[in-house]
């Protein structure tokens, strides 16, 4: 895996290089790391998290920086209320997306500084259960949860009063809670995936009902661009059923590669070049979700995978 700090975008290095010597860059480059996460686990979307980023770079060239105090917390600032004003208007895109929507997976062997905060917050399943909450409510969580962020830093960053940034925090604690159990171990996580595979491509009904929990459910996003279940299909045997009628149109002709996104195993799935994603959230109780990531264009950043245009 690589260890070193995400590669400044060629277009960020040419605003630099205009800009002169007092250019700000240093700074920002040492946080970019940490705006993408911010900005990433606030909308689930790398393309929109680079956009962020590099609007953020802008302003940040444009401004009186000797004006700054603490350039780290103003950048955070400026990175988290973007995110916000893009989520209240994201709402009304979600609900008209064409399928069930699933966050963009990031590929976290690439730079695993991505994910190294706090991992928990970049599960697939976490990142489900954040869509839920209010834009602020993410916010808070997120700065807490993912960066260790003070609750009086929180405060700042939103405008809020302490106390308030508490409850917001409180409240998010006990829905992640409360959507989910605990996960198995990483290692324990793949083992499940693998067998999982292996018995889909047998349509091996019996193997995948050993597998499943009780209330699995599971996603496939194709955003209308793949066809994809429209709504996710729920329970051990519904779900057995399906995976199993899927068995000779999903894996013939296909290759597969195992990758790490989000902290995580995932199947990367190859059929004339075409990428499909696959990974799993499982506790004791076996699988709980299972998430089909079909749309090419979500893949697009993932180790192994077709690139973007």
């Amino acid at each position: 895996m690589a260890s070193g700090p995400l590669p400044t975008p060629p277009s960020i290095q040419a605003d630099a290089k205009t800009f002169g010597q007092d250019d700000g860059l240093s700074i920002f480059a040492s946080v970019r790391t940490r705006l993408f996460g911010i900005a990433y686990r606030m909308l689930g979307s790398v393309a929109e998290a680079e956009d962020v980023v590099q609007d953020v770079w802008m302003r940040w060239q444009s401004m009186n920086r000797s004006a700054v105090q603490n350039a780290p917390a103003y950048l955070a600032t400026a990175t988290t209320r973007q995110c916000i004003n893009i989520l209240q208007s994201a709402r009304t895109r979600r609900e008209t997306y064409i399928g069930t929507w699933l966050p963009e997976p990031v590929d976290t062997s690439s730079d695993p500084r991505i994910g190294a905060e706090r991992n928990e917050v970049l599960k697939f399943a976490v990142l489900l259960l954040l869509e839920k909450l209010s834009p602020a409510e993410r916010a808070a969580y997120i700065l807490r949860e993912a960066f260790d962020y003070e609750y009086s830093e929180i405060a700042g960053i939103l405008h809020l009063e302490e106390t308030n940034i508490r409850q917001l925090v409180s409240r998010a604690r006990k829905h992640i809670a409360d959507g989910r159990r605990t996960s198995v171990a990483p290692s324990e996580q793949r083992r499940l995936l693998e067998a999982f595979v292996a018995a889909a491509q047998n349509a091996d009904m019996a193997a995948l009902e050993a597998l499943l929990a009780e209330d699995v459910v599971s996603y496939a996003d194709g955003g209308g661009i793949v066809h994809a279940a429209t709504v996710p299909v729920s329970g051990r045997k519904h779900v057995a059923t399906f995976i199993a009628a899927l068995s000779k149109w999903c894996w013939k002709g296909v290759t597969l590669d195992w990758v790490e996104t989000n902290g995580q195993t995932t199947v990367l799935v190859l059929r004339d070049g075409v990428p499909f994603g696959l990974t799993i959230d499982a506790s004791a109780q076996g699988i709980d979700e299972i998430m089909w990531f079909l749309r090419p264009s979500k893949l697009s950043t993932v180790k192994g995978s077709p690139k973007r245009g």
